[in-house]
């Protein structure tokens, strides 16, 4: 089994998009991403777009070979849409990739009016319906019942997980469960995944209580006592506490609990939690995101910063 993560927030951007090779399958899950459209009173800076762009184009190449797409829910971030910001990818430009692959989708159940929208409009931009898929089994591809978007019972609703099996690995792709809930955390430990990646809590969020948090550190400690290589990535990692989180769990775990930059041997990229020092150190000029939508500017002069250089991650 190959696992490559393609972006999420170590990686620059905001999403949880990976492709898992089997010996038969290329299985494309969650191909979507976002910037975080103002943090900090900010537009994404173009050093963040940069990366953006890089993601976008290791899912476009993802998709043009994949078997299978999943799609764990119907959040910006997790999926094309039909009508993207200027930072996310267009279900427009990729519709004719999802003509042949299987489609693997969390049910329409219990969504919020906006998540419907983005259904229906993504089904009928791609000219496909979007199935059911919660529940089901596909030979080593395996998919989870509904379960809690972070906390149950919320208007955030609920997101399916994905197991992958082959003849040596199990992959595990625990998409916005924020380890907020048991019920996934059951299921994951049910399904002995031996490379588990998953969505750690919102640490960015002030509203985030205490217990929650304490909640959240204890399903991670008890995930990685089971799970052999465990990577928590995704909400957790919008502010720099996130990785001073991973870094307790990793020396309370008494292992190493991976981001998705650490797995991929990559550089950590939190350009989310650095917005503000990259527009210190990177003054942007008055007008150009809406010269950037419009096709007049683009990122080439912002593809380098510190030691960061963007032209050798593709």
């Amino acid at each position: 089994m190959q696992i490559e993560i393609l972006g999420t927030e170590s990686l620059g951007v905001r999403g949880l998009s990976c492709v898992v090779r089997t010996h038969d399958r290329s299985i494309v899950i969650d191909p979507g991403l976002a910037l975080g459209f103002r943090r900090h009173s900010l537009l994404p800076h173009p050093f963040q777009v940069a990366a953006g762009e890089n993601v976008q184009r290791k899912i476009v190449t993802a998709l043009r070979d994949c078997s299978d797409i999943v799609i764990s829910h119907f959040h910006g971030d997790h999926m094309p849409l039909a009508h993207a910001n200027p930072f996310q990818l267009s279900a427009q430009n990729v519709s004719g990739l999802f003509r042949k692959p299987r489609l693997w989708c969390k049910s329409p159940q219990y969504l919020s009016p906006a998540m419907k929208r983005r259904c229906n409009d993504l089904s009928r931009v791609l000219e496909r319906r979007l199935p059911c898929s919660e529940g089901l089994r596909d030979g080593p591809l395996h998919l989870s019942r509904p379960m809690p978007h972070g906390e149950a019972n919320t208007h955030l609703g609920e997101v399916m997980m994905t197991r992958i099996e082959d003849s040596e690995d199990v992959f595990v792709h625990a998409s916005d469960i924020q380890l907020l809930d048991e019920s996934p955390v059951e299921q994951i430990l049910d399904w002995k995944p031996s490379v588990l990646i998953a969505s750690g809590p919102p640490l960015y969020l002030g509203h985030l209580s205490s217990k929650k948090r304490k909640d959240a550190r204890d399903n991670a400690l008890l995930l990685a006592a089971e799970v052999p290589v465990l990577i928590l990535d995704h909400h957790m990692l919008r502010s720099e506490e996130g990785y001073r989180f991973l870094e307790d769990l990793s020396s309370s775990a008494g292992k190493r609990i991976f981001c998705a930059a650490d797995y991929m041997k990559r550089e950590r990229l939190p350009l989310e939690a650095w917005r503000q020092k990259l527009y210190l150190e990177m003054p942007v000029p008055e007008g150009w995101h809406k010269a950037y939508a419009l096709g007049i500017s683009d990122t080439a002069p912002y593809r380098k910063w510190r030691d960061f250089n963007l032209e050798s991650t593709d």
